[in-house]
């Protein structure tokens, strides 16, 4: 955005003052990673519980409603680790979208702009939930919480779509084993020649992996290459399998999720 275009922003966001997804900071040198994180926790919380898109954290604007300036983040050396480092700590891999610094009659502002919670996912720092209670930063409660998580009840998340997904983010063994036990499965009622002569985009169509030709989450998470784990972000593409009893064993799995089943026989033989 342009140096007026955020002006613009600005003025909005002083206009509307501080509410439960803008945080205004003085933060005249530095301010705290740990107490960032926490306030894109709680905003993107909030955000999400009242159908914005995104939220913001300001440096540079004092408790009195005056721009002051900031010399926090004042480059791209210090911007770049803080998107990592925040991303690392959410639990759910949400970072900020993007830094960005206006000025103002010579005095330097810094807006934050975060992503509203994902529905259905709450957005956590370092394990805890937080949210906003006026301008204070409090504990996200056991209401909200639960608010967040049952946005997708009665709704099948692993049947949507995945826009940026084609046939290239998907394992081709993965694939071929789907394919085998569909054809195993069908055996009855369809020839396993006629399954091997589909290729692939009409094998996952009848398998119900796609919807109108797009690539779902669930193939994704079934078929997906490990290198495929971003397209489904902020959710995490990981499942952990653990052996409790006289025999111990611990181990996580990425993408695709096919082979685990397998691999875990493997680990028990």
């Amino acid at each position: 955005m342009t140096n007026d275009e955020l002006t613009e922003v600005l003025n909005r966001l002083l206009a509307g003052w501080e509410n439960e997804v803008i945080e205004f900071k003085e933060a005249a040198r530095q301010f705290s990673v740990d107490k960032t994180g926490e306030y894109v926790s709680a905003l993107s919380n909030e955000a999400n519980l009242r159908g914005a898109g995104v939220g913001w954290l300001v440096f540079g604007v004092s408790n009195d409603h005056k721009i002051v300036g900031t010399a926090h983040l004042i480059d791209s050396q210090q911007r770049q680790p803080l998107k990592q480092h925040i991303h690392q700590s959410i639990d759910q891999g949400v970072t900020i979208r993007e830094a960005y610094e206006v000025t103002i009659n010579e005095k330097r502002v810094v807006l934050l702009e975060v992503p509203a919670a994902p529905q259905g996912i709450p957005i956590s720092w370092k394990g805890d939930y937080r949210a906003r209670a006026g301008e204070s930063l409090v504990p996200l409660s056991l209401v909200k919480l639960d608010e967040i998580r049952q946005q997708t009840i009665g709704a099948d998340w692993t049947a949507v779509v995945v826009p940026e997904a084609t046939l290239a983010h998907l394992d081709s063994a993965a694939i071929a084993c789907a394919r085998q036990g569909f054809a195993e499965r069908y055996a009855p009622r369809l020839r396993a020649s006629d399954i091997a002569a589909w290729d692939d985009a009409m094998f996952l169509s009848k398998a119900r992996l796609t919807r109108d030709g797009m690539i779902t989450r669930a193939a994704l998470l079934l078929l997906g290459a490990d290198t495929s784990t971003h397209l489904l972000s902020p959710h995490p593409a990981q499942l952990t399998w653990k052996l409790v009893g006289e025999q111990q064993a611990y181990e996580h799995f990425r993408l695709p999720f096919l082979s685990c089943s397998t691999r875990i026989n493997g680990v028990r033989r």
